[in-house]
């Protein structure tokens, strides 16, 4: 099936959705039971291969090429094996050097954003080696989802449909002042889904989409309609690859060393330094993510406990890494356990991500032997947001998977 994606300015489609669907008249008819036997079933990477192949099949069939987009659906976890090599839609095997057909841009659920920070980096850097675009669907219907676009960067933002058909309040204006940051930062568009009516509409163009989707604007077929008229296009999705955060083994302090000049601080000046981030975090009164590193376990004391569990009511994601960090350190915190050959077990870290605020202490231990408050750190503290995301990303792989 495919869903139109109308320009709200103009009323014209410029890219569809496909919709995977299963066996009509079965009770895995829906994609909700479809998806959920196949990962019982242990296929879900074919069934995400299959469905992306018909999706693309589909599309070609009806004529769409360049600048029409088709809008897949990718599932993080069976990525590795759905999408193991770059420059085409089929697993497995290399495509001729340019097939005809529309651009084509992978939507991922906000809600697979925090549960494998590594496995979901690696996807969107897997995506983007293809060509392909970025969507992030369901933007607002989890407030972890604000604090953590900048760790994806995504092309287009969909913003979830309670957002259009509810009524104002308080959530919905956190959801719009976010989403406005991140697409007047970088360029993203902003796209309504479940316009059904015509206060849909409104509400969709208040909320700075530009792009909208719902039955009012087009119900889902099992062909696209609309190759007889070319789209405009959605003015470069995918153009923010180069851009897309990249963390591979690097650690905050090598990142921001490169780009900031280190000072010579020791412990019990950083210590407040980080102390100061760790306020300005629970006093946002914004959807911020809270990364920090301990080195070891031992020195993420029952203060610090206390610290980032009253961090953790306030924050979108909060999570710490250090040598023998359990899973779950504290309520509400993720854990990220380090190898003791990573060198980060060297570092000390603070990172705090939000809409409207960044900034990040990393420091690396030079291995003093006295008093322990009078141990010296080079260090780089940061606002620069560019710097901030970046050392905060090498953090955020690190987090252990949630299970």
């Amino acid at each position: 099936m495919f869903q139109p994606i109308v320009e709200l300015d103009t009323g014209r489609t410029v890219a569809y959705e496909a919709l995977a669907r299963g066996p009509a008249g079965s009770p895995l008819a829906a994609p909700q039971p479809l998806f959920a036997a196949a990962r019982r079933l242990g296929r879900l990477a074919e069934l995400d291969v299959a469905c992306q192949e018909a999706a693309l099949a589909g599309a070609r069939a009806a004529g769409l090429t360049d600048p029409w987009t088709v809008f897949v659906n990718v599932e993080p976890e069976a990525a590795a094996a759905a999408l193991p090599l770059p420059g085409g839609p089929f697993a497995g095997q290399r495509p001729p050097a340019r097939q005809a057909g529309p651009r084509v841009t992978a939507e991922l659920t906000e809600r697979s954003l925090a549960a494998d920070p590594r496995q979901l980096l690696d996807l969107v850097a897997r995506v983007r080696g293809r060509g392909w675009g970025i969507a992030l669907d369901d933007v607002g219907a989890e407030r972890a989802s604000l604090a953590l676009l900048p760790f994806v960067q995504p092309d287009v933002i969909k913003l979830d449909l309670r957002l259009i058909q509810g009524r104002p309040s308080s959530a919905v204006a956190e959801v719009f002042s976010a989403v406005n940051a991140e697409a007047e930062r970088s360029g993203a568009v902003v796209l309504a889904e479940g316009i059904e009516t015509a206060e849909h509409m409104a509400t969709a163009r208040a909320l700075g989409a530009t792009l909208g989707q719902g039955w009012l604007l087009g119900r889902p077929s099992a062909a696209p309609e609309g190759a007889a008229a070319p789209g405009s296009g959605l003015g470069g999705a995918g153009s923010l690859a180069a851009r897309a955060p990249r963390a591979g083994s690097a650690t905050p302090f090598t990142l921001a060393a490169a780009l900031r000049p280190p000072r010579l601080g020791r412990k019990d000046l950083l210590i407040e330094i980080s102390r100061h981030l760790e306020r300005e975090a629970a006093q946002r009164g914004e959807p911020v993510a809270v990364l920090a590193a301990f080195q070891q376990t031992a020195f993420f004391t029952e203060g610090a406990r206390r610290r980032y569990t009253r961090i953790a009511r306030q924050a979108a994601f909060t999570g710490v890494l250090a040598y023998g960090m359990p899973p779950c350190p504290a309520p509400g915190v993720r854990g990220g356990n380090l190898a003791p050959a990573d060198p980060l077990v060297s570092e000390w870290a603070v990172a705090v991500i939000g809409p409207h605020f960044a900034a990040c202490l990393t420091a690396r231990d030079l291995g003093d032997t006295g008093p322990d408050m009078e141990r010296r750190f080079e260090f780089v503290l940061s606002h620069n947001r560019e710097v901030a995301v970046q050392a905060a990303t090498t953090l955020f792989v690190r987090i252990t998977p949630a299970r």
